[in-house]
């Protein structure tokens, strides 16, 4: 991004919908207000990436036209193609920052964002995504920290990310020419994937701890069976992304390798956590322990090209069939 003095870069706040427009409606004037926080800086508008090839969400977002909100319209189904889309809308954008239509953003999120990138001249600068919970969950799920992270100073480099809360260098991402994948927009990982390609070709992530959104998680993905099978997902993804990234035979199996080295050790690791936590009705040890195993079976069946898409299709096609009632 060009670095004279008064220079204002553009900045795009991309948000991607399906058929969730109670909360988008919510959300739209939130961002507004960011955008207007940091006028001084950056000239900020909202852009709203609708997945639905019917276009519900278009006349909601019509009524913020006149100020300044975009609307763009992926019929194709699924996370990457929509997320493509808004770095195709943003073409001549310098800045863009993803946000997920379900969460909130704390006051002086954008400007912390801005703050952290002018200080680093990342690709691309990550912020937190915190948890608030529709009902109160299964102790067991708390326990197991299903939802926690543990917390990361502001300026720490990452080797990956997720696009809830990510500010992307739009002209560092065009010079190296990288994109989500599509074969990773049903199974999830398309994020992983694509922020550890930026970090391939030698950009790299920064973490903001100042900007966090938060995620209302509702009521149905507090079970046990959805933190387990999210568990199993991220690291099979995880396993994915890392052999994804692989350009020689040689390394791909030493990746391989390694992933099913930690798959191996985490499936071990986590069994006997679990089964200490049974035999000593330790909550957290059962509960931890099963994450660990989970993610380990996960990543031991990515290593071999095992990929797990059946949540997402299944979720996509129940909201598809709510919203044609």
């Amino acid at each position: 991004m060009e670095s004279t003095p008064g220079y204002k870069p553009s900045l795009a706040i991309a948000v991607l919908t399906f058929r969730r427009q109670e909360p988008l409606a919510a959300l739209i004037p939130l961002l507004l207000e960011q955008a207007a926080s940091v006028a001084a800086d950056a000239a900020a508008y909202v852009l709203v990436v609708d997945n639905d090839p019917d276009r519900s969400a278009e006349s909601l977002v019509g009524q913020f036209a006149d100020q300044g909100v975009a609307y763009v319209n992926e019929p194709e189904p699924g996370i990457a193609t929509a997320r493509n889309r808004a770095l195709k809308s943003a073409s001549t954008t310098d800045l863009l920052v993803f946000i997920d239509d379900d969460e909130v953003p704390v006051e002086n999120w954008l400007k912390n964002l801005l703050v952290t990138y002018r200080e680093f001249n990342s690709v691309g600068v990550v912020g937190n995504v915190l948890r608030k919970y529709e009902v109160t969950p299964d102790p067991w799920i708390l326990a197991g920290r299903y939802f926690d992270r543990d917390p990361i100073e502001t300026g720490t480099r990452v080797h990956a990310a997720g696009t809830g809360n990510l500010l992307l260098d739009l002209n560092q991402v065009r010079a190296a020419n990288v994109w989500f994948d599509p074969v990773f927009g049903l199974s999830g990982g398309s994020d992983t994937l694509f922020t550890r390609e930026l970090v391939r070709s030698g950009g790299e992530l920064i973490w903001c701890a100042d900007a966090p959104v938060y995620e209302l998680i509702p009521a149905s993905r507090l079970t046990r069976k959805w933190v387990v099978t999210r568990a199993f997902r991220i690291g099979n993804g995880g396993a994915r992304t890392a052999l994804a990234v692989t350009t020689s035979v040689p390394e791909r199996l030493a990746v391989r390798a390694k992933e099913a080295g930690s798959g191996i050790a985490r499936i071990g690791g986590g069994g006997l956590k679990f089964v200490v936590g049974k035999l000593t009705h330790n909550l957290a040890y059962e509960a931890r322990g099963t994450r660990t195993f989970v993610r380990g079976a996960g990543r031991l069946t990515g290593a071999f090209g095992y990929h797990y898409d059946r949540e997402y299709r299944k979720a996509h096609k129940a909201a598809a069939a709510k919203a044609s009632r």
